[in-house]
């Protein structure tokens, strides 16, 4: 019996069973709609698994697309481009970017795990207002072992991939960052076919990044609806892909068909912030056909520059109204990237919704 047969039964065993997360026990999620998005999730976290870990060569490395409309995890949202490439820490890198209509825009190198188990630590980052751009306007960013003279990202002995980020406050027309990378040292030759051990090996880390992200989805909520948690800075010390320039803040809201949640708060000087609608799987709800998300640069602010949103199933005629999109429970999270200051902690209110709004 050749090891990937073992292995790949191992990879449909963790899918098979990975619905017993969110149809029983303390994380079930309690109704069709959540049932139903739970199994569409399975679909699209093996499509990054086997992206990110089966078909890729951190010696012929090339980014991969890892969230989009119709591929969701980790805590995407609708205002940004992530892109994925696999690093091997003998050797070195050169990517180039082209930056577009971005506001905010990082390379950011992960370290951990080689087995396909999330990555425990942040091992460096570059955004754009520190990198030097190139006469033409593009970045070039050395990621290798030893020192470059600009631009650079070491890599230590636990580096495993690199995560790009590339924010727009008009995703749907604005310029995407353009994104390359180059293997310095990489053998000239062609691959050779894959033997089983490789084949086994791949497998076997693509079902360990689906069973990470099965323990942290669907999302248990421990704390009060309709309110947020104090907003922090991202620690260097993660899980998974943080980026280390953001402060977070995370709230649920769960709310009857007549009520709307108030939410009112004033942004530091940043380069970006948002609030996205997530369903307990962390993905955004559609954002194609709902606002279920927004934006600092799409929000229309009061006179005094503070904001306030609206969270609701109908539309109550207010600018910020972000839709729940047949949700009545769900997810709320806020990111500011490169806050002056740690935001303070939104003020939430449930209200009755006119009749007829």
């Amino acid at each position: 019996m050749y090891e990937t047969t073992a292995v790949f039964r191992e990879l449909l065993d963790v899918l098979r069973d990975a619905d017993r997360e969110f149809l029983g026990g303390a994380r079930a999620v309690g109704d069709e709609v959540f049932v139903m998005e739970g199994y569409r999730y399975l679909t699209e976290v093996l499509a990054v698994a086997l992206d990110c870990y089966f078909h890729a060569d951190p010696l012929r490395p090339e980014f991969v697309q890892l969230v989009s409309p119709t591929r969701k995890f980790g805590g995407d949202n609708a205002d940004a481009f992530y892109y994925f490439a696999p690093v091997d820490p003998a050797h070195s890198y050169r990517i180039t970017c082209r930056k577009g209509d971005a506001v905010y825009l990082s390379l950011c190198c992960y370290g951990g795990p080689t087995d396909g188990r999330w990555s425990n630590r942040i091992v460096g980052t570059i955004n754009d207002r520190e990198a030097v751009a190139e006469s033409d306007g593009a970045i070039v960013i050395s990621v290798s072992p030893t020192e470059q003279p600009k631009n650079w990202i070491k890599l230590d002995p636990d580096a495993v991939a690199l995560v790009t980020r590339d924010y727009l406050v008009d995703p749907v027309h604005g310029r995407q960052a353009q994104w390359t990378i180059e293997c310095l040292d990489a053998p000239t030759a062609p691959p050779p076919p894959l033997s089983d051990a490789e084949t086994a090996r791949r497998f076997r880390c693509t079902a360990n990044f689906i069973r990470d992200l099965l323990n942290i989805s669907p999302l248990p909520l421990p704390f009060p609806a309709n309110e947020f948690q104090e907003p922090y800075k991202q620690p260097l010390v993660t899980y998974g892909w943080a980026a280390p320039d953001a402060a977070y803040a995370m709230g649920r809201y769960d709310l009857s068909d007549d009520e709307a949640l108030v939410i009112e708060g004033r942004s530091p000087r940043c380069a970006f912030w948002n609030l996205c609608l997530w369903n307990p799987f962390l993905q955004t709800f559609d954002y194609r056909y709902h606002r279920c998300t927004i934006n600092g640069g799409q929000v229309r602010y009061e006179p005094d520059g503070s904001w306030r949103l609206v969270i609701a199933g109908r539309d109550p005629g207010h600018p910020n109204w972000l839709s729940t999109a047949g949700h009545p429970r769900g997810v709320l999270w806020f990111r500011w990237f490169l806050a002056e200051t740690v935001p303070e902690k939104p003020a939430t209110r449930v209200v009755k919704l006119k009749a007829g709004a």
